[in-house]
């Protein structure tokens, strides 16, 4: 039986697979086409299945073209070559480059000519021109002996490649591109991380202008129900459609994300094959998927903590309605994209990737201890959090946030003593860590949903089968806090929920706070606009002390 994989490439006959079939197809129409395409991508998109799976549908005859040409492929690897000489390179590539000649005249069931083994044997290469030069020959060994075959190369992982040897390499594949037709190679494909722009680290080449730009995107939800749909097929188990809907919404269709989702429900949470995966499984893979050490958000955690700027930034894209301008020629930006962590929105503002990954961020930036924990409930306190719990299995929202709101209030300026906390970004870094705490004590799910409108946060917790939506910003003004209440009401009858908690953090230095519960569109929804202390009272701040 075939299983979701998320370790490595993937294939059809172990694996459930995505057939993208859409996207082979314009790849191979732009190798047809002569043209040499780059694509870099975040690590664990897919990028090495895909080419590979484009190649053998090249070289299986699925060309468009009405007389379909012969393809000779050459699949290389950087991956290992960073710190190598350029002679060592040069003699690296030779041997990748030889094997896989020798592979494919294997699988066509063929041995190469006498004068082409010959050839092969007797050629070393020790720079870019030697290189330019075996091309050149080893294409008259195939016009002569296999004629009508292109050669196409495929290099994976290349920004491993030696700096020393990335603007020679470059500019013979652009001089061997510009000659024209018929060329060796006839199509490149080069596959990494970094672009060649971030490559350049001393910004001495010119632009690599020859370039054919390829996007591979995430899974639309269509590909996710066909994936699931594969193993349904298979096994008989049916996944329900709003699941399939919330792995999309939760991944963005992210390709490891979303097999990793499958991989919980199908083989680690021991639901009977005979039952249907419903919403209630679904939380369970949800919480168990944010609280793994898996290898996908591990590689998010140690990218965005590589540069201290990295967290004023994605707490700036999370809290202002006004967004941050996706412009990849500023360093950070295009960082934090080579890193598969933010990305263009509709808007051409940076957006994080998907919820997921926003949960991810706001977790790492935690505070371990935020050293107001034993302020979190009043004296008077009975039960603790379980004062919020009612008879009927509820929880009573209204108490818990109302305790929330009196917990700042208590707290006063020593919010502002939260360690590693940007303030803009305290109020909600407080309100995970109190609710935080609250549902883990009472068994209960909590994930983050970000919506259409910017600075707009949706906290989802789940209990007893009852789920409870509070929305939150930072204030920018009466009107736009009047339209969050419209914007959280057409939210909630998506969801199906009749009532809403609208968390309002207001910054300015004359702050009014407001509870008020409202009626909108049927539902009912309970607002604050909480104060959140700008710098701690002079009096107190000079006090000895009183730190």
């Amino acid at each position: 039986m075939r299983r979701f994989w998320t370790q490595g490439p993937v294939n059809a006959q172990e694996h459930y697979v995505v057939s993208r079939s859409d996207e082979i197809a314009d790849y191979i129409k732009r190798v047809e086409e002569g043209k040499y395409v780059v694509l870099f991508a975040p690590r664990q998109t897919g990028k090495t299945t895909f080419f590979q799976d484009a190649l053998a549908a090249l070289i299986a005859g699925s060309a468009s073209v009405e007389q379909t040409i012969d393809y000779f492929p050459i699949q290389l690897n950087f991956d290992v070559c960073k710190n190598l000489t350029l002679s060592t390179f040069y003699e690296y590539l030779y041997e990748q480059m030889r094997e896989e000649i020798e592979t494919v005249f294997q699988r066509r069931g063929c041995v190469p000519s006498e004068a082409l083994r010959g050839f092969l044997e007797g050629t070393t290469l020790t720079n870019h021109l030697s290189m330019m030069t075996f091309f050149k020959r080893f294409a008259r060994f195939l016009d002569a002996e296999h004629a009508g075959q292109q050669v196409i190369i495929v290099i994976d992982e290349f920004d491993g490649i030696p700096q020393a040897a990335l603007s020679d390499f470059l500019h013979t594949l652009r001089h061997i591109y510009i000659a024209g037709k018929p060329r060796c190679p006839h199509s490149v494909g080069i596959i990494g991380v970094k672009s060649i722009a971030q490559l350049n680290y001393d910004r001495s080449i010119s632009p690599f202008n020859i370039q054919d730009e390829f996007h591979l995107p995430n899974f639309t939800l269509e590909q996710v129900q066909e994936l699931l749909g594969q193993y349904t097929d298979e096994v008989g188990q049916v996944f329900g459609a709003e699941v399939i809907a919330a792995i999309h919404k939760q991944t963005a269709g992210q390709p490891v994300l979303v097999n990793r989702f499958a991989q919980i429900l199908t083989e680690e949470l021991d639901i009977p094959k005979s039952e249907p995966i419903t919403m209630a499984h679904l939380s369970k893979a949800h919480a168990q998927l944010l609280e793994e050490d898996n290898v996908n958000l591990t590689h998010l955690i140690t990218n965005i903590r590589r540069d201290r700027r990295f967290e004023s930034v994605l707490m700036r894209i999370m809290a202002r309605d006004e967004g941050v301008d996706f412009n990849l020629r500023r360093d950070i930006i295009s960082e934090l994209a080579t890193y598969g962590v933010i990305a263009r929105g509709a808007d051409g503002m940076c957006e994080i990737v998907n919820p997921i990954y926003l949960y991810c961020i706001l977790q790492a930036f935690k505070a371990i201890v935020n050293g107001l924990e034993d302020k979190y409930l009043h004296e008077d306190s009975r039960e603790g959090f379980l004062d919020y719990l009612i008879p009927t299995g509820q929880i009573d929202m209204g108490a818990l946030l109302d305790n929330f709101r009196d917990f700042v209030a208590r707290a006063g300026f020593k919010i502002l003593q939260v360690p590693d906390t940007p303030q803009e970004s305290v109020g909600r870094h407080l309100l995970l860590a109190y609710l935080d705490q609250f549902v883990k004590l009472i068994g209960g799910f909590m994930y983050i949903e970000v919506q259409t409108g910017r600075g707009r946060m949706d906290i989802i917790i789940t209990y007893n089968q009852q789920k409870y939506i509070i929305e939150t910003k930072i204030w920018r003004g009466d009107s736009r806090y009047q339209a969050g209440k419209k914007q959280l009401a057409v939210y909630l009858k998506s969801e199906g929920v009749t009532a809403g908690y609208y968390i309002v953090f207001d910054h300015r230095e004359e702050p009014e706070p407001r509870v008020e519960t409202e009626t909108i569109d049927g539902l009912t929804i309970r607002s604050y606009v909480i104060p959140v202390m700008q710098e701690p009272p002079s009096n107190i701040q000079n006090t000895p002390g009183s730190q």
